[in-house]
């Protein structure tokens, strides 16, 4: 029986996240307050008390489902033994620290450098992204090829859900096609900007020298990563393969199958939501999956 645990990324924010952990674990107050100390502003109170809007920044949304996913995993104790853990964007630095490759400290840092450098790009030209839906994934990659204007797959999250990234011109073409081709839906997303495409180049910059300054130690069980659906526990491949993840596709959909392929006898979700236990249903319906919870 193998354990595979996954980490969600942007998007499972809500308010009041964590609230449960910090009143009834002394080890998540603790860990909170630190956050509070090395972010440099009170986080606790915009996740416990904040509004989606203030919630949805991404400066605040990546470290605030970061803090949930990370404490829980630590507040479960010995009732965490992954056999292998993946996690969907920004869900992989919470797979990587939970996993012990990462320091609570460092990945909160990262985590912030990262939001901090996402959020200027996004600033730095208007862009976005869309759910399609409905469609395969070779035909959501030819019509991309063919848009003249920067769009690429971004997010392969099930079967049958590809989100595409780019300019805002770029994925309005993009649907449209998509749409003319078979598609079901193609949902414009309310998200700040174009995330997994080379409109993050300069944010994948500024988290490289981050990243390469930072000590990342071999995690206890593989962690299967976002830029090509593969297990490692090599450091250094780990490095590299979380700098490419800001302008490279999330191939969620390829590792839930290769977990499976590897043995996983169920998927625990641990943070907010339980968005990817939906996604694991979609590519196996048969396959337990489950939210962590504290006892």
């Amino acid at each position: 029986m193998m354990k595979a645990y996954v980490f969600p990324g942007q998007g499972a924010q809500y308010v009041g996240m964590g609230k449960d952990l910090y009143e009834r674990s002394e080890e998540a107050r603790v860990l909170f307050e630190k956050a509070n100390d090395i972010l440099g502003f009170n986080i606790t109170n915009i996740m416990f008390n904040g509004t989606d809007e203030d919630l949805k920044q991404t400066r605040v949304t990546q470290p605030a489902i970061f803090l949930h996913s990370v404490i829980l995993a630590k507040v479960l104790g010995d009732d965490f033994k992954p056999d292998m853990v993946a996690g969907h964007s920004l869900g992989e630095f919470s797979a990587l620290v939970s996993a012990g490759g990462l320091s609570f400290d460092d990945g909160l840092r990262l985590v912030a450098a990262r939001a901090n450098a996402m959020q200027k790009a996004c600033e730095l030209q208007p862009s976005t992204m869309a759910a399609i839906l409905g469609l395969d994934d070779f035909t959501v990659e030819d019509v991309c090829q063919r848009v003249t204007d920067i769009v690429v797959p971004a997010n392969y999250n099930c079967p049958g859900q590809l989100v595409i990234s780019g300019t805002i011109a770029g994925v309005d073409a993009a649907c449209e096609k998509l749409l003319e081709a078979g598609a079901k839906r193609a949902l414009k997303l309310n998200v700040g900007g174009a995330f997994h495409s080379p409109l993050m180049e300069s944010a994948r910059v500024e988290l490289e020298a981050a990243i390469l300054n930072t000590s990342i130690n071999e995690p206890i069980c593989p962690v299967y990563q976002n830029v090509d659906a593969r297990p490692y526990t090599d450091p250094e491949k780990i490095k590299h393969n979380l700098i490419a993840q800001l302008t490279g596709p999330v191939r969620w959909t390829q590792t839930m199958k290769h977990m499976i392929e590897n043995g996983a006898s169920s998927f625990t979700e641990v943070g907010p939501g339980n968005v990817l236990q939906g996604l694991v249903r979609k590519v196996d319906r048969a396959m337990p999956a489950s939210s962590a919870e504290l006892a």
